[in-house]
């Protein structure tokens, strides 16, 4: 049983790495690839590593009971490839797991490379009626599918995609941080102290926003004329719905006393670390589409980086995304293809690294099912993993927008149990529970998922 998976992002060697776990035969198309010694990449990658992170270095929180850690629990439990590699390579981050992007992106090279049934083909794949070897296709293309691809997409699905655009943060050497004048603090003191907070007073603050909306922003090409998605807007966008919002967004002070004052400053950014070494920081939620010259002079204007040394600045991507609910079943199947494609990561309409990965893995597993002449068994409803993928396939088809995991995606408890229990935490947890739960009687009766090597959690 032989199966096709193209992308080496998240998705994509999640995927392969289940599937050949399960027995499959695995070819991973890759498109970025060195040509005459120089490398072939998208307008957002740096390299041709797999796994590469392109924004942020994080995968969310580790909180107990909150919809990220629910989500990674059931991901480790059902000994997700890519997961496992990240808690390898977590960097402090408080309560969430970061990771050291360059240990990730190897790591993950270095596990494709030593798995005998998957066979990288770095080549760009524009054509889907090919390959009649392949018992099944997995697209993990992510959001810069290229525009070939797209085009083959959308003659083969009959409908135009949905696209926002994203943005990426800048991140900054740590030696060039003026430590003197930030701190070391986790919000509300969940975790280790591992994030650099740069306190604002309320002038410093106005200095710094009116600077931010008066920049020049980069130049807008062609592509770039589309929404922003909702929840990784660029900060000079969100500057421009009003003087506070960003003091409500990525610069709010609540939960980050300052200990050398006693008190919450009136606005603070948040630094985290992009490495075990703690050489460089990137600067959280600060995605941007400025200028370089204008990211520089405005982002010098924050406490302790007025001599910062940026070794990456923010730039904007395209993000792209099929409107699943029309098209995809429950295994995330393309419904109207003759041949098994099925669709994973962000191009599937999830939203968010962990998310990505979690589809791949559910694509793999699915895929393997396929490989075997068997009908997936789609995984339950009340777990995390379900309610993801219900989401993605349920959605009002109009206003289909991608997704993080979040408690809102999640079954909710009967009206009565809400009426007992009125702690939001306990019901979090109760409802944390029953997901484990569900998903633990799916893996226990499903037949390929008994296949699947499960760690301890």
């Amino acid at each position: 049983m032989k199966i096709r998976v193209i992308g080496g992002g998240l998705a994509g060697p999640e995927a392969a790495l289940t599937a050949a776990r399960l027995g499959c035969e695995v070819d991973l198309y890759e498109m970025r690839r060195m040509v005459d010694g120089k490398p072939l990449l998208t307008p957002a990658h740096q390299t041709t590593d797999f796994g590469e992170l392109v924004c942020s270095n994080s995968l969310k929180s580790e909180s107990e009971w909150t919809a990220p850690w629910l989500l990674k629990q059931e991901m480790r439990r059902m000994g997700s490839a890519l997961l496992k590699i990240a808690d390898e390579t977590a960097v402090p981050a408080g309560h969430a797991l970061a990771v050291d992007r360059v240990e990730f992106s190897r790591k993950i090279s270095e596990e494709i490379a030593a798995e005998p049934g998957i066979r990288v083909i770095r080549e760009e794949v524009t054509c889907l009626d090919e390959g009649a070897e392949y018992c099944c296709t997995i697209l993990a293309t992510g959001p810069l599918t290229s525009d070939a691809l797209s085009r083959e997409i959308e003659r083969l699905t009959g409908a135009g995609h949905l696209a926002f655009y994203d943005s990426i943060s800048p991140i900054v050497d740590a030696e060039t941080i003026d430590m003197e004048r930030v701190y070391f603090a986790a919000r509300w003191d969940k975790g280790t102290a591992d994030y650099i907070n740069c306190p604002m007073s309320r002038e410093e603050y106005d200095r710094f926003y009116e600077a931010l909306v008066a920049a020049e922003a980069a130049e807008v090409k062609e592509w770039e004329k589309a929404d922003y998605f909702e929840g990784c807007l660029p900060i000079e966008i969100l500057a421009r719905r009003g003087r506070d919002t960003l003091r409500f967004g990525p610069m709010k002070p609540v939960g980050l006393r300052d200990p050398r004052t006693g008190k919450n400053a009136w606005a603070v950014v948040q630094l985290r670390k992009e490495n075990v070494r703690a050489s460089s920081y990137n600067l959280v939620g600060f995605q941007n589409h400025l200028k370089w010259g204008e990211q520089a002079r405005v982002l010098r204007l924050i406490p302790g980086l007025e001599n910062a040394k940026f070794l990456r600045f923010g730039q904007i991507h395209r993000n792209t995304y099929i409107c699943a609910p029309a098209l995809l079943d429950e295994a995330l199947r393309l419904k109207t293809a003759k041949q098994k494609i099925l669709f994973a990561g962000q191009i599937s309409g999830v939203e968010g690294y962990t998310e990505s990965i979690a589809s791949g893995m559910l694509a793999g597993i699915y895929a393997a099912a396929l490989g075997r002449g068997e009908e997936p068994e789609v995984v339950p409803r009340a777990s995390a993993l379900g309610s993801l993928v219900h989401y993605i396939t349920h959605a009002d088809q109009k206003d289909f927008q991608p997704a993080n995991i979040t408690f809102d995606l999640l079954e909710q408890l009967d009206e009565e149990t809400r009426r007992k229990v009125r702690d939001k935490k306990e019901r979090h947890r109760m409802v944390c529970e029953r997901a484990l739960a569900a998903l633990e009687t799916w893996r226990a009766t499903a037949t390929v998922n008994k296949m699947m090597p499960v760690r301890a959690v």
